[in-house]
């Protein structure tokens, strides 16, 4: 940072440390005993929108992507690889458990779909995607990524809302933040949760210290 930055009062910006992904694991298994949320298996990745062609072949290279690592996967196993989830908008098949849409406010949805047991395999898809977007030029474009959570079955009483949970991954800031919203109430948070969640996952992750950060993201695909 030089002189001038500094009198000004600006920061040098934080390089985006993808890795910190790898992260989610640990602190998935904190909220299942501290708090009975269980991963739904589904993770996404936000970014601006990308137009026409670009748009066709990112969507391609994704596709080939996560492919070629399940095969991979499923090979070292002994299996024989192809998805287990459905397709959806955009979805141009292959076996690949992954879909794009876009929301209200005009982002983009990359959308991963596991067995909730299968966190790890979801955060390296995470991982792969949100690197190839940045090797392609897109880093510019990439807001954050979301792995979502939802109350333990156990702990749902009859008649009760289901509780929904986001940790959200910010691109820009190398950080994580929960994001908790009320079932049944339009565009309304449970901050206590959300509170509680920061508390809980302090050891297991870089939590946003700036609860200005900690953006609504509405229309989330699964919340």
């Amino acid at each position: 940072m030089g002189l001038l930055d500094a009198l000004l009062g600006r920061s040098k910006p934080v390089r985006p440390d993808l890795d910190q992904l790898f992260a989610l694991p640990s602190a998935a298994i904190t909220l299942q005993a501290g708090a009975d949320l269980v991963p739904t298996g589904l993770g996404s990745v936000c970014f601006a929108s990308v137009e026409g062609g670009a748009f066709k072949q990112l969507q391609r290279d994704v596709r080939q992507l996560l492919d070629t690592d399940r095969a991979g996967n499923s090979s070292r196993a002994g299996g024989t690889g192809g998805g287990t989830g459905a397709g959806g908008a955009g979805d141009a098949g292959g076996g690949v458990p992954v879909e794009f849409s876009r929301d209200e406010y005009g982002y983009t949805w990359l959308v991963a779909r596991h067995e909730p047991e299968e966190t790890v395999e979801l955060v390296n898809d995470l991982h792969a995607v949100n690197t190839l977007l940045e090797e392609n030029g897109f880093g510019p474009q990439l807001l954050c990524s979301l792995v979502g959570f939802r109350g333990a079955e156990e702990t749902e009483s009859e008649g009760a809302a289901a509780r929904s949970l986001a940790l959200v991954y910010l691109y820009k800031r190398g950080t994580f933040y929960p994001f908790a919203p009320r079932a049944g109430r339009k565009e309304k948070r449970d901050s206590a949760l959300e509170l509680q969640i920061r508390g809980l996952l302090t050891d297991d992750l870089p939590v946003e210290e700036d609860l200005g950060r900690w953006f609504p993201v509405w229309g989330a695909p699964g919340l």
